[in-house]
């Protein structure tokens, strides 16, 4: 098999992904079907496996034939679409005898063995077939007549290599990222718990709970449209779907079935036992046991190590029922879940019981800490930063809530969608309506105060900036624009907005690989255009992870157009397309695990820049209500003034003995006698209030008229300026 130059590159990146296996060099059958209607020999199980350590191939095929008869055997291999190998060889000479095959007998026969490849014939086999994961190979069997040529029987089947992206690794090492990310997220809260500060802060040094999450969820959506996925991709993809609430419980699939049986549901082929005995074929010929996948998924207290993939896990059935047993087309949102074995109608109700799972954990966790602060508190004194979490641990309960339904909000949006679409329980749809509306309710509710008190501030003080300088505004709305800057605290509403479009566009659109693959690129270019145009994060650190986060995005939808069936890409083309994908997505989720790991250390040292601000604005407001007209730090050398040094400055202007403004600059009249023009003693009582002089003592006048002045003479007219 030849490649291209760009395919080549891109397959000679698998070896910088984490792949490993316990396969040898091997190509083995998976599963089977036939390939002639109305054949002579039926052919009832067949299973082919080839060594190339020790060039070496084995058999086992067992069939009826109503007589016996010579055959030829021809055999062909085909990898992704291309032919790269074939051989016709006679079962009665030597060299490639099957003396069970020689020849065909009536009725029931067997035929098991092993024979050496020779050089020349192992030479045709591409080297990658062996070593590339998820193998889309194809082979082909068929029994033909020695005396007319006629094929009496054909069968085709699925080959691997042993070797696939489906490692369970990978979702522990995921669900580890995340977990550090929230527990960075955590510690942020923590010490910003002392001014009152929100849950979950995401003005950090490395990427947020909510980033990472949304990330995942990107890589499991990625996977969920209804186009012709390389296998490779589609195996890498399912390793994420634990992020969006898809975990196998075989238990709780088994439980939702008797939830819809009860409430209008149909279980004939929609069903955990149904796909307990079903193969999943998609449309690109990849056959895979669901229930198999499913054990292993959720066989949580296994050792963690990689394992090839066994026959009945992989593109076959491995049960070695006739004609490779019960065969269930899927693709899109359906091929996903249902190679998880969640039936497509038990979707939603699976994440609805995740989540309540989730939300019971969360409310038992801040209760328990509650009840043991309070013992805590009859026996010692605990940390003053504590204090209002014992006193607001409800306040604390909602918002974290609250900041849960933000970061599923568009995940929720999909599934609701999906199960109003492709739903068949009345009961589970009221749900998703019921959840969908109360959700959007919720962020509504939020969206619209933090607009009314954005509105109310603006007209008041000129700005927005009391919504992050006001202590008690700060702790019950920040979780919605806290990375932001003050004067982008409203991109939190075009962003519910895309998770909300977003989620629509794939569940609507199931069914439709383009036009859910064009809508998906054009709301995620929009997002990237606004964002690469306001630059709304805080942090500058904040600000490139995002972007970046973004930027991949749209590259991925790009990358996932190659994969829709209209465009009529080759199969060759769609794998390379898909290994260079993975690679793209790896190395950004790599980067957010050091960034992770960096933050870690940086928490500790660095908080929240709108909390440092708020802090030092509280600090300045104590020291200036304390003072005095000497204090040395009352200079224009202070750096930010406040409002509060302004009232000072003005409320200076009353202690003054002349005129107030705007007469201060203007000399005082004096008042004459109109037939003398004499001025002794006359003092006019308006030109008295404008001077604001208080009326001297007999005792002062006397010490004013005898007390000499600086030259030397003796003062004779009332002065005024400022009292000391």
């Amino acid at each position: 098999m030849r490649l291209g130059v760009f395919p080549a590159a891109a397959l000679g990146t698998l070896g910088f992904l984490p792949i490993q296996a316990l396969a040898s060099d091997i190509l083995k059958t998976d599963g089977f079907e036939s390939c002639l209607e109305n054949s002579d020999i039926k052919v009832d199980r067949v299973s082919f496996l080839y060594d190339r350590s020790i060039s070496q191939a084995s058999f086992d095929l067992a069939g009826t034939s109503p007589k016996e008869e010579d055959v030829i055997i021809s055999l062909v291999i085909y990898a992704y679409g291309k032919e790269v190998y074939k051989k016709d060889f006679d079962p009665c000479i030597a060299g490639s005898n099957v003396e069970q095959l020689c020849p065909v007998p009536a009725g029931n026969f067997v035929a098991q063995g092993v024979q050496s490849v020779p050089a020349q014939f192992a030479s045709q086999i591409p080297s990658i077939a062996f070593s590339i994961p998820d193998l889309e190979g194809e082979a082909k069997l068929e029994l033909k007549a020695k005396d007319s040529g006629n094929s009496v029987a054909c069968i085709q089947s699925a080959v691997s290599n042993g070797r696939s992206l489906e490692v369970r690794a990978v979702s522990y090492v995921a669900a580890g990222m995340a977990g550090a990310a929230l527990a960075m997220s955590g510690a942020s809260a923590f010490s910003a718990v002392g001014v009152g500060h929100s849950a979950v802060s995401a003005s950090s040094t490395g990427p947020s709970f909510g980033a990472v999450l949304g990330w995942f969820h990107t890589l499991a959506t990625s996977g969920m449209l209804s186009v012709d996925y390389p296998a490779v991709y589609r195996s890498f993809s399912k390793n994420f779907a634990f992020s969006t609430g898809l975990i196998p419980w075989n238990s709780m699939q088994t439980s939702i079935d008797n939830f819809r049986n009860r409430t209008g549901g149909n279980l004939t082929d929609n069903s955990f036992a149904f796909l307990r005995q079903a193969s999943l074929a998609y449309e690109d010929g990849t056959i895979i046991n669901a229930s198999s996948v499913a054990k292993r998924a959720v066989d949580l207290l296994g050792p963690v190590h990689l394992v090839p993939r066994d026959d009945s896990s992989a593109n076959g059935t491995g049960d070695g029922s006739s004609d490779g047993g019960i065969q269930h087309m899927v693709k899109g949102i359906q091929g996903y879940v249902e190679q998880l074995s969640i039936p497509q109608a038990n979707t939603f109700m699976t994440i609805l019981l995740i989540f309540a799972i989730v939300v019971a954990a969360i409310t038992v966790g801040i209760l328990l800490t509650k009840v043991v602060l309070e013992v805590w508190a009859l026996y010692g004194r605990f940390p003053d930063k504590l204090t209002d979490f014992r006193k607001d641990y409800w306040g604390l309960l909602t918002r974290t809530l609250t900041n849960l339904i933000l970061l599923l909000y568009g995940i929720w949006t999909l599934y609701c969608v999906f199960q109003f679409t492709r739903g068949d329980s009345w009961a589970a749809k009221l749900l998703a309506a019921v959840t969908l509306v109360i959700f959007t309710s919720v962020l509504a509710f939020f969206t619209f105060r933090i607009w009314q008190l954005a509105r109310k501030y603006k007209k008041t003080e000129g700005d927005t900036s009391v919504l992050f300088e006001n202590r008690e505004v700060w702790r019950k709305y920040s979780l919605f624009y806290d990375s932001y800057k003050k004067d982008y605290w409203w991109i939190f509403v075009p962003v519910i907005f895309y998770t909300f479009i977003r989620g629509v566009i794939i569940a609507a659109g199931d069914g439709h690989g383009l036009a859910q693959s064009a809508g998906q690129f054009v709301i995620e270019a929009l997002m990237l255009a606004l964002l690469l145009w306001h630059r709304p994060y805080e942090t500058k650190s904040s600000q490139w992870i995002n972007i970046s986060i973004q930027a991949v995005r749209v590259l991925s939808v790009a990358c996932v157009l190659v994969f829709v069936e209209e465009l009529g890409i080759s199969k060759t083309t769609k794998t390379a397309t898909g290994i260079a994908l993975i690679a793209i997505q790896s190395t950004l989720t790599a980067v957010l695990a050091i960034l992770i790991a960096v933050n870690a250390i940086i928490t500790c040292i660095r908080e929240n820049p709108h909390a440092r601000r708020q802090r030092e604005a509280e600090k300045l407001n104590r020291d200036l209500d304390n003072l005095t007209p000497l204090d040395a730090r009352n200079s224009l050398l202070m750096e930010h003034r406040s409002s509060k040094d302004d009232d000072f400055q003005e409320m200076s202007k009353f202690n003054t003995t002349g005129p107030y403004e705007p007469y201060r600059d203007q000399a005082p009249r004096k008042s004459r006698h109109a037939p003398t023009e004499s001025t002794d003693r006359l003092i006019s009582a308006d030109s008295f209030d404008r001077q604001h002089t208080r009326s001297p003592s007999r005792d002062s006048r006397e010490s004013r008229s005898h007390s000499p002045s600086l030259d030397g003479r003796k003062s004779d007219l009332p002065s005024y300026g400022l009292a000391h």
